[in-house]
Order: C-alpha cells, then structure tokens, then sequence
C-alpha cells in the first residue's frame, strides 16, 4: 500500500510532463558577448590631445607669441639677407668678364674716354675701380692707383657690412634662444615652488617645453646663417682680390705716366 502511494506522484509527475511538455532550459549567454565597454563621450587623454597635434602648433604653443614673433622676424630677415647678398657676390656683379675685355679692347686703341665711359656706366665694383682709377690718371699713374685702392675699399666695406648682419643674426639667435631656456626653467621651478610636495607633471611640462623649443629654434636660426656667412665672406674675398689684380693688370700701362700728363 505504501508502495503505492510513492508511486502514485511520480506517476503524476509524469502524466503532467507529458501533457505540458518539459520546460527548455534558459539559453546561455553568448560566450562572444564582450564584457562593458565604457561609451566613447569624445573626451581624450591629455596624452593623447599632445600626441595628436601638429608639430608646428606644438612648437608655437611651447614658444608662446613673443619668442614665436622674434624667431620669425630672424628668420625672415636672414633670408633675405642670405638673397641679397647671393646675389651681390654674384661675378656679373663684382667682376664681370664682358666689362675686362671691353675696356682692355679700348685701352689697345687708344680709346681712353671710350674705356672710361664704359666702366663708369658699368655698375660693377670692377667698373667703379676703373672709372676711378682713369679719373685720376691726369694726376699721375700713383694717384690713380690711390683712387682706385679708395674705391676698392669702400665697396668692400659696403659688402662686409651687407655680410655682417647675418653674422649679427647668427650670435644674435642662440642668446634669444638661452634666455628661453632661462625663462622656462624659471617657470618650471616657480611650479614647483607652488605647486606643493607634488606638481603635476603637465604643468612643469609648459616651462620645460619652452626652454628645449626657444634653444633649437635659435640653434636653428644660428647654424645656417653663420656658415652662410662664412662662405659668403669668402666668396667676397675672393673676388675683391680678383678685381685689384684685374684692375692692376688693365691699367699698369699708364704706370709711366706723370702728373703733368707726359711720359717718363
């Protein structure tokens, strides 16, 4: 009897499995579902902000307006100069080989007010050694040589002192660039002096930046207008030294000439 009524549920249990039907068991979350992800609200790292800059809008941040403007107005007035001056050490215009043969064409005919109207309205340092030199040559063939070592000098006066502002820009902009580096140091160290036992690392970055950036934009600014110096210097030299031989050679005919216009 007793065997009976333990039956008796299970065989209840059964009919009602088999008139509802078995229940299907929960489905399982997706193994590929990816854990939270926090949403995108477009605000990035500041590490991130800096890495996505430009270089240049990170160099003139670092610089600020005023070492930006000076370094500028450097560099605009270097390459101009370094233009400028090019083209003056150029041979056209210091000792141009048309202006020799001409004017030693003149000399051989005895063609003298030829010869000097054609180096006077050459604009060449050549030419202005001549005219001068032919200018005195009634005085005597030595005062003609004075006139024509006058001119010589002044005219190279006047291209070293062209030259000597791209050697002023040259000392000039690694100074500017030191006294950056002075300046953002200081601002570094003021951050610490107030920021407490532990400024934040962004904060010092401002005058570190500034210090490293005003240093290699003044190195280079420095660099090329120092050596553009340099080989420009020479290159003046160089054909100064070529127009008074030049310039000796064309007129050391007259060297028998005396002040009163007549030959030795």
């Amino acid at each position: 009897m007793a065997s009976l009524f333990l039956i008796a549920p299970v065989s209840a249990q059964d009919d009602a499995a088999a008139e509802f039907g078995e229940p299907e068991p929960a489905a399982a979350a997706p193994a590929d579902v990816p854990a939270d992800v926090p949403a995108d609200d477009g605000a990035a790292s500041p590490a991130k902000k800096s890495s996505d800059q430009n270089l240049l809008a990170w160099t003139i941040e670092a610089l600020g307006l005023t070492y930006s403007f000076v370094f500028l107005v450097l560099s605009i007035t270097l390459v101009s100069l370094f233009v400028m001056n090019v083209l003056a050490a150029r041979r056209d215009t210091l000792c141009p080989h048309e202006l020799v043969e001409g004017f030693e064409e003149k000399l051989n005919e005895k063609q003298f007010q030829e010869a000097y109207d054609m180096a006077k309205a050459d604009e060449s340092v050549l030419g202005q050694v001549l005219s001068a030199g032919l200018a005195r040559l009634s005085r005597g063939y030595n005062k003609a040589l004075e006139g024509m070592q006058e001119v010589g000098e002044e005219e190279s006066m006047k291209l070293e002192h062209r030259l000597s502002y791209m050697a002023l820009i040259g000392n000039l902009s690694p100074m500017i660039g030191l006294f950056g580096t002075v300046h953002g140091m200081i601002e570094s160290f003021q951050v610490i002096a107030l920021g407490g036992a532990s400024p934040k690392p962004a904060d010092l970055a401002a005058g570190i930046s500034t210090a490293l950036f005003t240093t290699l934009i003044g190195l280079a600014i420095a660099i090329p207008a120092i050596a553009a110096y340099n080989v420009l210097r020479n290159r003046v030299s160089r054909m100064l030294l070529e127009i008074g031989v030049t310039s000796e050679n064309l007129m050391s005919r007259f060297e028998d000439v005396t002040p009163q216009g007549t030959k030795a």
